[in-house]
């Protein structure tokens, strides 16, 4: 029986279209590169096309689809640490912007749920809108952990809203939805300890794969040399393998013995996961079946990141180390290339994102520096825009041509331009 629809054909068709979208957390194929002729240097009024404000804070991730942007954020409660306001005030927006001029196409919100975190400096280091969203030709998808994942059509029309857990812990949600063919495929492991497959069209729960323990991973969608695909999630304990249509489990790896934060990165079955407090790296071939720690774990180092996920050029892993590092590591076998301080005293939170050529790496306060996409360093430039007051935490965005850069305040576009701005 052939298993392909006409409404699979369609979305076979339409991925491939649209391939090169940035259209979930880190872009095509999760792997956080894509574009050409992202500038090298630029500023508050060298090639930046336009800056836009927007109606309040949050640290998810511009993401892009149909000619338009679209970010998150939260207002009326929270963005001021020291003086937060009342809490049943919490709003939770979707905004959708334009990508040409940043002009802001709609704003959709949803009241936060009693059970989110009260304010602290903790909380508010990082607000109440941190996962990314993600879009597909239809829909943009957006969740806010205990106020759950929500739908809208891109004309800013809400679909549906399903609650997937109401715990919390640390600084909050992390973990961005995902597509996968006609499904939203969501970790919630910090809500309600399990990853789920939800009906992209209803909100309806298709599947729901418990026990993931202590992760904020987005999860990674693998295709096998045999066109099979892989769903990864990286938690602690074990990276597993996992049907994405089912949630049935394929294989598992011992792994990182700590909570997880870092995206998987693939090349072919090759995944490179980092994790933990105390900063390690593994290799995994991926299309095992069962317990595969002695069959499939190629290398292990003692490097990575705790936080923030590494990108693959080259033959190379590159990180934007939470601990304001600069880091390098051969992919073939774990081996380092470089170490170098970022020129900040700040934690990191953005994740690194290239062109194939250069490396783009945004710290918190003190711009972004951009090194050359080789096994040595090679510091290009240190941009910045904005005021001293805002902080970078969002993994940048590449669209084409232009470098998307999100504040706790406003959204950027960067690229190569000797007009004048609208945020002169």
């Amino acid at each position: 029986m052939n298993r392909f629809t006409p409404l699979a054909v369609a979305f076979l068709f339409i991925t491939a279209t649209h391939a090169q979208d940035w259209s979930h957390f880190r872009g095509p194929n999760h792997a956080g590169v894509a574009g050409n002729d992202i500038p090298t240097t630029w500023n508050d009024r060298e090639n930046l096309a336009w800056r836009t404000d927007l109606p309040g804070k949050g640290s998810s991730s511009p993401v892009y689809g149909n000619n338009r942007l679209f970010v998150t954020a939260f207002s009326g409660y929270g963005e001021d640490a020291e003086d937060p306001g009342n809490q049943e005030d919490l709003k939770l927006h979707v905004l959708c912007l334009n990508i040409t001029d940043g002009t802001i196409i709609w704003d959709d919100w949803i009241p936060a749920s009693s059970e989110e975190q009260s304010v602290t400096p903790r909380v508010a280091d990082h607000g109440y809108a941190s996962p990314t969203p993600c879009v597909d030709d239809a829909n943009v998808y957006a969740y806010f952990g205990p106020s759950g994942l929500v739908a809208h059509t891109q004309d800013g029309k809400l679909l549906w809203h399903v609650n997937l857990g109401t715990d919390t812990a640390g600084f909050g949600a992390a973990a961005s939805p995902i597509v996968h063919g006609d499904l939203i495929i969501m970790n919630a492991s910090i809500e309600s300890g399990a990853i789920y497959g939800i009906d992209k069209f209803t909100g309806e729960i298709r599947w729901k794969r418990e026990s993931i323990d202590r992760s904020w991973s987005t999860p990674t969608i693998v295709r096998l040399p045999n066109g099979n695909h892989e769903l990864i999630i990286n938690q602690k304990g074990a990276v597993l393998g996992i049907d994405p249509e089912t949630g049935d489990e394929l294989w598992n790896c011992e792994a990182i013995q700590d909570y997880i934060v870092p995206c998987v990165i693939a090349k072919g079955d090759l995944l490179y996961c980092s994790g933990g407090r105390t900063n390690k790296t593994f290799s995994i071939r991926a299309g095992g079946r069962g317990d595969v720690t002695e069959t499939h774990l190629i290398w292990e180092v003692s490097r990575g990141a705790n936080v923030t996920s590494p990108i693959l050029v080259k033959d190379y892993l590159y990180w934007s180390h939470d601990k304001a590092i600069a880091l390098c590591l051969r992919a073939s076998d774990g081996a380092e290339m470089f170490r170098e301080r970022l020129p900040t005293r700040s934690r990191v939170y953005a994740s690194i994102v290239s062109d194939g050529e250069k490396l783009f790496l945004t710290t918190r306060d003190a711009g972004v520096l951009v090194l050359a996409a080789t096994e040595e360093y090679e510091e290009l430039a240190i941009n910045q825009c904005g005021s001293k007051e805002e902080k970078f935490n969002a993994t940048p965005a590449i669209v084409e041509n232009r470098l998307i850069l999100r504040s706790d305040r406003a959204v950027y576009c960067i690229m190569k331009t000797s007009t004048k701005t609208n945020a002169e």
